[in-house]
């Protein structure tokens, strides 16, 4: 009984000296941990989704705090977040316009496939194999790739492509990363014209692979007032910071290949104004040289 008594006063003294040591060294070896990091934290959403760049909301709180990060650094929060996270950190919130993801490819159906593919639903795994089964190197091969990547169900595939479903995208970035064709942007949410073909591949042999591609024509940049479309690389390309959303370069596309698609009687409509302006131009030039002409007569 006594040897009893003493293996547990022993354990005893033993559990008091190292609740002691234990306790010296969280305070010797304690790291200082800023209080408005968990402040912060808990005005992000809680996706961690990697979106912002950090790893989770954890990280992302601890950056902006650490001032690495921006306090609206959160595409999933959006303003709301950023407006919190300004006001714990005393500064002011920057403001910019929402973005969402936009898929630049049309094909779908419309391409041409060039092998039945049976392997797994990925399209980094379908690029391993002969690059794809699809003829236009540079399409959505509809593979979904982008779609596991979403954790906001907010990309689908439709007729063969990528969609993305503006009201639910938060700009995260995750379907961007995943695309391996590079197909996929964020883009201003108010922007409504966007080309839908990355194909760099000269007219004739773009039109073999899809009968929606980009034949480079150039008629959308002679078209555009504003300077904010050019074929860049044989495929029309827009300049977000220039468009005014005017649409007349979705009207001059022959292969309807620029959101928003026209309907055939939006396009005549567009060719008959094209028609009187050019007209009321040439009447225009022949009566300034006909002045020219008159004045230079009499002046004889």
């Amino acid at each position: 009984m006594t040897n009893v008594i003493s293996a547990v006063v022993v354990l005893f003294i033993m559990g008091v000296v190292f609740a002691i040591l234990l306790g010296v060294a969280a305070k010797v070896f304690a790291v200082e941990v800023d209080e408005r990091i968990p402040l912060v934290r808990e005005c992000l959403p809680g996706a961690n989704c990697g979106g912002c760049g950090y790893p989770g909301c954890d990280g992302l709180a601890a950056a902006i705090v650490a001032g690495t990060a921006p306090v609206n650094g959160c595409p999933v929060g959006g303003a709301a977040s950023a407006a919190k996270i300004a006001e714990v950190m005393g500064v002011e919130a920057e403001t910019g316009e929402r973005k969402v993801a936009h898929v630049h490819c049309n094909g779908g159906c419309n391409a041409v496939d060039k092998a039945v593919y049976e392997g797994l639903k990925d399209c980094n795994a379908a690029m391993r194999v002969a690059g794809g089964p699809k003829a236009c190197a540079f399409g959505c091969m509809g593979l979904g790739s982008c779609v596991s990547a979403c954790a906001f169900d907010a990309i689908h595939i439709v007729d063969g492509t990528a969609k993305v479903d503006p009201e639910k995208c938060v700009a995260c970035g995750q379907c961007v990363a995943a695309c391996p064709k590079k197909l996929i942007d964020l883009v201003p949410e108010s922007k409504k014209v966007h080309v839908n073909c990355k194909n760099q591949d000269k007219g004739p042999a773009a039109m073999k692979v899809c009968s929606n591609a980009c034949i480079g024509c150039g008629m959308c940049e002679r078209t555009c007032k504003f300077d904010a479309i050019h074929v860049v690389n044989g495929v029309a390309v827009i300049d977000y910071e220039k468009c005014k959303n005017c649409k007349m370069c979705t009207k001059v596309c022959p292969k309807n290949c620029i959101e928003p698609i026209p309907t055939d009687e939006e396009k005549a409509k567009f060719k008959e104004m094209q028609a009187k302006q050019a007209a009321a131009a040439k009447a225009k030039a022949e009566a300034a040289k006909a002045a020219e002409a008159e004045k230079a007569t009499e002046d004889k």
